[in-house]
This record gives structure tokens, C-alpha cells and sequence, in this order.
């Protein structure tokens, strides 16, 4: 090959990375779902693997919404990155009101929002669907949500029923 490069098999991927930001609105927690979902489609994950980290990045949008900034709104980034290697990387930054206590607020149940509104297991969805987590904060700047998670790829071959029915459909005999 021409300068040294090499050739990439299918099975092999490149790193690729995201930025978005959008306002600080319940609504947008969907749109932070549906974007990381897509970025992720490309790997090829399983749908259990994607749930997985929509719901993670779901809770980290939700808690920016709700306890980053509350009624005074403000603005939310999402930083993707996906390494070669098949591991993805995920920050939920907000400027909001900030976390005092990191660890108080990383116990289940543990919740500044109402008990009523509020289950206080935002960070333990986040540590149960993602291999980990990490939360800075400062009051008064503002929280960042680093989430991380390997994906292994599908080992197992489409059922034998299932290749027939797409081979079939293709219009071959």
C-alpha cells in the first residue's frame, strides 16, 4: 500500500467524535437519545448495548435539566467520542448551579429534588449501564458527567431462518 498505510477491514472502525449543544429542556433529553443511539449504530451494538447508554445519557441530560439549572434554564453538552478500539466515551457538561457534595450525591436515593418528583437513582443507572463513571463539579460553575463504556461487538451469525427470508427477499432462488 501507498505511504506505509494499511487495509481496514470491515470489522474495524475509526475513531469518531461529537459535539452538540442544545438547550436545557426536558424535551431535549429524547434528542440526546436518539443522536448517541445513532452515532453508536455505525459499531453495529446490540440493542440491549444501546439501551444501555441511552438511559445513562438520558439521566445525566435529566439531572443537568433538573438540578443543574432548574427553572432557570441554560445550556447542555454532549461530547461523544468512540476510539478505534470500540470504546465509547461520553461528557454531560452543564454551567449550572453545580454539585457541593460529589459522593452524597452519587448515593442512591439521595436526591435535592422533591421525594415525590424525584427517585434520587439518576447516578446509579448511570454506574449500572455504563463500565464507569466519573462526576466533577464546582458550585456556582457547573457539573461534568464522564461516562464510559467497551463494546464487544456481536460474536453470533444471523439465525439460519433469518438468512434465508433476506436471501429470499433479494429476489434470488
Amino acid at each position: 500500500m501507498e505511504n506505509g498505510s494499511t487495509k481496514t477491514s470491515a470489522a474495524q472502525t475509526t475513531a469518531n467524535e461529537i459535539c452538540m449543544e442544545f438547550d436545557a429542556i426536558s424535551e431535549n433529553e429524547g434528542l440526546a437519545r436518539v443522536v448517541i443511539a445513532a452515532f453508536l449504530s455505525r459499531i453495529d451494538p446490540t440493542v440491549d448495548e444501546i439501551e444501555d447508554v441511552k438511559t445513562a445519557v438520558s439521566e445525566a441530560v435529566t439531572n443537568a435539566v433538573i438540578h443543574g439549572y432548574g427553572e432557570r434554564g441554560g445550556r447542555i453538552v454532549m461530547r461523544a467520542h468512540l476510539s478505534e478500539e470500540k470504546v465509547l466515551s461520553v461528557d454531560i457538561s452543564d454551567k449550572g448551579v453545580g454539585i457541593a457534595d460529589v459522593e452524597q450525591a452519587m448515593q442512591p436515593l439521595f436526591t435535592t429534588g422533591a421525594a415525590k418528583e424525584r427517585s434520587g437513582m439518576g447516578f446509579s443507572f448511570m454506574e449500572a449501564f455504563m463500565d464507569q463513571i466519573e462526576v466533577e463539579s464546582s458550585v456556582g460553575e457547573g457539573t461534568c458527567v464522564h461516562m464510559w463504556k467497551r463494546f464487544a461487538g456481536r460474536q453470533d451469525e444471523p439465525a439460519p431462518i433469518l438468512q434465508a427470508a433476506v436471501w429470499n427477499r433479494s429476489g434470488r432462488a
